[in-house]
């Protein structure tokens, strides 16, 4: 709060809100800490389907050919 390359990043992944969902987690809450602990240093983060993607900013051909691939798979 607030988080420039969070804002940054939402605004690169915007043209695919309806490929995926997006849940932020703001890791400064307490109920967060083990996600603090973890990336306290590294923000953003980005997983995808449960699984580390890519940090700092998006790669935008890494995340479409994981979507791409996850999608493939449904």
């Amino acid at each position: 709060k607030p988080c420039p390359l969070c804002d940054e990043a939402k605004e690169v992944l915007e043209p695919y809100k309806r490929r995926f969902i997006l849940q932020e987690i703001d890791i400064t809450l307490p109920e967060n800490s083990a996600w603090n602990d973890k990336y306290k240093y590294d923000i953003p983060v980005f997983h995808l389907n449960g699984k580390f993607l890519m940090k700092h900013r998006v790669d935008i051909k890494k995340f479409e050919d994981q979507l791409s691939k996850l999608e493939f798979q449904k």
